[in-house]
C-alpha cells in the first residue's frame, strides 16, 4: 500500500447475511484470524446496520469508529467498494458514494501487503 493507491472490491452480499469483514493488514495472520498489525478492519453487521472500523497496532485493538451517513449494503445485491489511501487517511466509497474516512493509525503504509476478507459476501473481482 502507498499514498495514492486505490483498491477496488466488487462483490455480492449473501442472501441471508450476518456480517462480513474486510481488512488491510501486514501479513496474513494465522488460523483464519487477522495478524497483529491491522491498518483498517471493517466489520459490516447487518442485524444492527453498523459498519465498525478499527485498527490493531502490535496486537492491541484501538477504539471502534461507528458513525456512517448511510448503510449501503443490501442482501443479495452487488456492490463496488473503493479503498483509497490518502495522505492522512483511508477513504472508503461504496458505489461511488463516500461512506467514511479512517485516519491512519499504522504509519508504515508500505508494509501493508494483504487484503483479508471473510463472512457473508462473495467477491467477484479485485483490482
Amino acid at each position: 500500500m502507498c499514498l495514492g493507491r486505490k483498491l477496488v472490491v466488487i462483490g455480492v452480499v449473501d442472501p441471508k447475511p450476518d456480517r462480513f469483514y474486510i481488512a488491510l493488514t501486514i501479513g496474513k495472520g494465522l488460523c483464519g484470524e487477522p495478524p497483529v498489525d491491522v491498518a483498517l478492519e471493517m466489520c459490516v453487521r447487518f442485524r444492527d446496520r453498523q459498519i465498525l472500523r478499527r485498527s490493531c497496532v502490535s496486537g492491541k485493538w484501538g477504539e471502534s469508529d461507528r458513525t456512517i451517513p448511510y448503510f449501503p449494503f443490501i442482501k443479495a445485491q452487488p456492490f463496488k467498494m473503493e479503498l483509497r489511501c490518502e495522505r492522512s487517511r483511508f477513504r472508503v466509497l461504496i458505489d461511488g458514494q463516500s461512506l467514511f474516512d479512517f485516519n491512519h493509525r499504522i504509519l508504515s503504509l508500505g508494509n501493508i501487503d494483504t487484503l483479508w476478507i471473510k463472512g457473508s459476501v462473495t467477491i467477484n473481482k479485485l483490482g
